[in-house]
């Protein structure tokens, strides 16, 4: 009998909890409230400041930790428009009107329409001090409507109106970012600033407490960090200038150096009022020499062309004088110093049967002198750097004489690679061949000093000693390899001697080849730097010269040196592509879209993707032979062919589309998808494209995904398609050794049919095993959040010479391949003691982990290893020390990077955290 009792008890609570809808205490709650508001419109004002009082005490007690929609605010809601009237009719000078407008404010959150921005209407009318006594989402909801208000009057301004007066919106900001700081919601208050133009503000104090910086050194890493990160999406130019500035600044103030060179490096000289080479000397004066020589190791690998007069030791670390050591015993390290032969990269014996080892065998007999340019590509790649081969440093000189004519220039021109970077050494070697009697293997020795000389600023300075005397040769051949070597030494160096010496040939040359590729060598030499006189000497070249010259497939080198020279300088670029906007040559229209995509380079700017996109999607009037097709009409069939560049424009917009993707993740994925559409149902001149852009989005990044689909496009029906994916894969997996790539590509070359198949498959291979694993042509380095604009351009080139491949590569121009030179470096983790040193210490190395914005402090690598150094890493590795008792001298453990035991820290050092 108890059970039945007891259920019909609950029966008649439940029963009169539906029928009151309410618990005792929240009908208490409810009818105090609704009596308050009757109260509010008394005549007494003691009985209203009452109601008001016990109003914010309820509201108040109840916003203040937010888990769902507080009951007063339920309860109220009905009574919202008797508020606003009561407030309307309140007197200003009645105390209790500003404290019913915060009240108000807070209501405003549930009962509001959208967009009435009430939240901010009220709270303006009532006190802005002490937000957070109402709670955080008060605070985040204020903060919302805030940033759209400032938007909204900003838009207002440009439409002619005068109400554009933000004043009283930036004082609730000095209010908001404090609070929003206190309680670490960085990425709240990082965005308040950034809608509200405030970003300056970081650097001040708090409102209150005028001894105390709103970013301190507890939390300007996660600050800095989000701005960064920020800055990818910020289109205005001024707001992304002034926002890099905000966090070089902290940076600098709170010691944090090698930090404030990187976002110096991001910002270069995109700051007229103080140039990179103003700011980055003022930051090399402001700290310790450990800390210059930490900061010169990075201005190294971004190939900077900055100068420390002040300290030779510290200028010799940045013009990459210690690489060649440090590359050297990494190889030692890693056992992996002798030499290796082509075969030992072709692996020729693996094949799957003995009628593919007979194919792959007998194939480079049908053409040897193919089969030995190709053997003197891969040994030069796949030995670069390590000063020892088994074809050109032996003596005798017995390969170079099994190549003809442009082979023994690719030979010659081998021993700059195989001796890169180790100029004194290399000279010796290469001295001898500039004094031979055939011109090819003098033009491979002016090839070979540029490349040795290749990311080098030695005292010495050979080329420019060495190579003008070659330019104005007799010898077209050794004028065009002295021209090239001269891009290749300087590739980001801006040295004035240089442009002295190949602008007359842009001006008075008739040979277009030779101004193609000095337009190209300028371009790379003063990438990024928007010189207006090589500028002008390209376009003037172009406008002059007659349409028969710029039918050579080499022409399209004007506009990528064009194009290099605005590289990622956005709007400033608009004026040149103004004036070629006049040149009705086709390839006026190539220089446009190159220089477009590249001044947008690494941007990730929608805008400029779409307008590629709509390129890309151009339909032809007439038929049209490609570069590279094979068909013939048959009133073609005895003519020779000629480059058409009618269409060229739409491949160079597919480059174009990944080179504004690249380094901006989420924009990258995107594009893979766009990729697939373009393949489907592009033209010709796009889809031959397509694999190229593939690779750009994954330089030496062999992705499963992207390799997977390279493997299917080598099979494409057109030729052209194919031989760029083949090339591709050597690009996505360029210094890696990785298995699968490695694997493909031996199939491919022993069911390769074709002699030109064949030798994109051996350049491909030697792509891959490039400095036997030990190399990455990656632009990006330093986390990926830096971009090396002379690697960049040097890939550049050489992927529009595979767009016309059966004209350059597959021609008399494959020397341009050693265009790569400039974007090779040591893919390693090299620690060193204060006197620069190798000092093995454990590391963990693992995949990296995105952190900004996550509360707490998360793992910023995951599935990793412990390793002894060096180590070498992939493009997504990070590393990290495996030792509290260690302390690294930069903020990011790549590269060389100096270790000191931790108790001997002082001042500004920068340690793991």
């Amino acid at each position: 009998m108890d059970r039945p009792a007891a259920s019909c008890q609950n029966a008649k609570d439940t029963t009169a909890s539906r029928c009151g809808g309410l618990s005792p205490e929240d009908q208490t709650l409810m009818e105090g409230l609704e009596l308050a508001v009757a109260r509010l419109q008394d005549a007494n004002p003691v009985v209203v400041s009452t109601a008001l009082e016990y109003l914010v005490k309820e509201v108040r007690n109840a916003t203040s930790s937010m888990t769902s929609v507080p009951k007063p605010l339920k309860y109220l809601r009905p009574h919202y428009d008797t508020l606003k009237h009561c407030h309307a009719m309140a007197k200003e000078s009645v105390p209790s009107k500003k404290l019913m407008a915060d009240l108000l404010a807070v209501l405003a959150m549930t009962m509001s329409e959208p967009g009435s921005h009430e939240i901010l209407h009220f709270k303006k009318q009532g006190t802005i001090n002490d937000l957070g006594s109402w709670g955080h989402e008060f605070v985040r909801a204020l903060a919302g409507e805030l940033g759209a208000e400032y938007t909204a009057r900003q838009l207002s301004d440009k439409k002619g109106r005068k109400d554009n007066f933000t004043a009283d919106l930036i004082s609730l900001v000095d209010e908001i970012v404090p609070f929003h700081l206190q309680h670490n919601a960085y990425a709240e208050a990082v965005d308040l600033l950034i809608e509200t133009q405030s970003i300056s503000k970081l650097l001040g104090n708090y409102p209150l407490r005028p001894e105390k910086t709103l970013v301190d050194d507890s939390n300007f890493k996660r600050v800095c960090l989000y701005l960064l990160r920020c800055g990818t999406y910020i289109a205005d130019p001024d707001d992304l200038k002034c926002l890099r500035q905000s966090a070089f600044q902290i940076y600098r103030r709170h010691g944090y150096c090698s930090a404030a060179l990187g976002v110096a490096l991001k910002m270069g000289d995109d700051d007229e009022a103080t140039p990179f080479n103003t700011r980055c000397k003022e930051l090399f004066d402001t700290t310790d020499g450990l800390m210059r020589k930490q900061m010169a190791f990075l201005l190294a690998r971004h190939h900077s062309n900055f100068e420390y007069v002040e300290d030779l030791e510290v200028d010799a670390i940045i013009g990459n004088n210690k690489l060649k050591s440090y590359y050297a015993d990494l190889g030692r390290d890693l056992d992996i110093l002798d030499a290796k032969t082509p075969e030992d990269i072709y692996k020729s014996h693996l094949g799957d049967s003995a009628s593919s080892r007979a194919s792959s065998t007998s194939a480079p007999n049908v053409d040897s002198a193919r089969a030995n340019l190709a053997a003197t590509f891969v040994n030069a790649f796949v030995n670069a750097g390590f000063c020892k081969d088994l074809l050109m440093t032996p003596d005798g000189n017995t390969w170079l004489y099994k190549n003809k004519e442009h082979g023994m220039l690719a030979a010659a021109a081998s021993l700059g690679m195989i001796m890169m970077w180790n100029i004194e050494e290399g000279l010796t070697i290469i001295d001898k061949f500039l004094y031979s009697n055939e011109e090819y293997v003098r033009a491979g020795a002016c090839l070979a000093i540029g490349i040795v000389s290749s990311s080098i600023r030695h005292e010495s300075d050979p080329p420019i000693a060495l190579l003008p005397e070659h330019v104005e040769s007799s010898s077209s051949i050794i004028r065009s390899a002295a021209i090239v070597g001269l891009g290749v030494a300087y590739a980001g160096s801006g040295r004035e001697d240089v442009l002295d010496t190949l602008a007359p040939i842009i001006t008075n040359s008739d040979a277009m080849i030779e101004v193609a590729f000095a337009a190209v060598s300028l371009g790379q030499i003063y990438t990024g730097t928007c010189n207006s006189d090589i500028a002008s000497l390209i376009v003037q070249k172009l406008m002059e010269a007659s349409d028969a010259s710029l039918e050579i497939s080499e022409s399209n080198f004007l506009g990528l040196g064009l194009g290099l020279l605005f590289f990622g300088r956005g709007e400033k670029g608009d004026a040149m592509l103004e004036v070629l906007k006049t040149i009705e040559h086709p390839v006026g229209l190539c220089a446009s879209v190159t220089l477009e995509t590249c001044a947008y380079a690494a941007t990730g700017d929608v805008l400029q993707i779409q307008k590629m996109l709509h390129i890309c999607a151009e339909q032809r009037d007439s038929p049209l032979i490609f570069p590279g097709s094979v068909e013939t009409t048959e009133n073609q069939s005895a003519a020779p062919k000629k480059p058409n560049l009618v269409a060229r424009h739409q491949s160079m917009a597919v480059l174009g589309i990944a080179l504004v993707a690249t380094g901006e993740d989420i924009g990258a994925e995107m594009t893979l998808r766009t990729f697939d559409h373009l393949l489907h149902y592009g033209e010709p001149p796009v889809r031959c494209a397509v694999p190229l852009a593939l690779s750009l989005l994954r330089i030496s990044y062999p992705d499963y995904g992207i390799v997977d689909q390279m493997s299917r496009l080598t099979h494409d029906a057109d030729n052209q398609v194919s031989l760029n994916a083949i090339v591709g894969l050597g690009l996505v997996g360029a210094g890696t050794n990785n298995s699968r790539i490695a694997g493909l590509l031996r199939l491919l070359a022993e069911h390769a049919r074709e002699p030109s198949t064949l030798f994109v498959v051996r350049l491909a291979q030697g792509l891959l095993h490039m400095g036997k694993g030990l190399l990455t042509i990656s632009p990006f380095h330093a986390d990926r959040t830096l971009i090396s604009k002379a690697a960049m351009g040097s890939i550049l080139t050489f992927l529009h010479c595979c767009l016309d491949m059966k004209q350059t590569i597959l021609d008399k121009n494959h020397y341009l391949l050693y265009h790569l030179a400039s974007a090779m470096a040591p893919r390693f983790l090299f620690t060193v003691d204060v006197n620069l040193n190798l000092l093995p210490v454990s590391v963990r190395v693992g995949q990296a982990v995105e952190t900004v914005g996550q509360a707490g402090n998360p793992k910023t690598i995951t599935g990793f290893q412990t390793h002894t150094t060096p180590v070498l890493l992939g493009v997504d590795d990070r590393a990290e020390l495996a030792s509290d008792e260690l302390c690294s001298k930069s903020h990011i453990l790549e590269g060389v990077v100096i270790v000191e035991p931790e108790q001997s820290t002082q001042g500004a050092l920068e340690c793991k955290t």
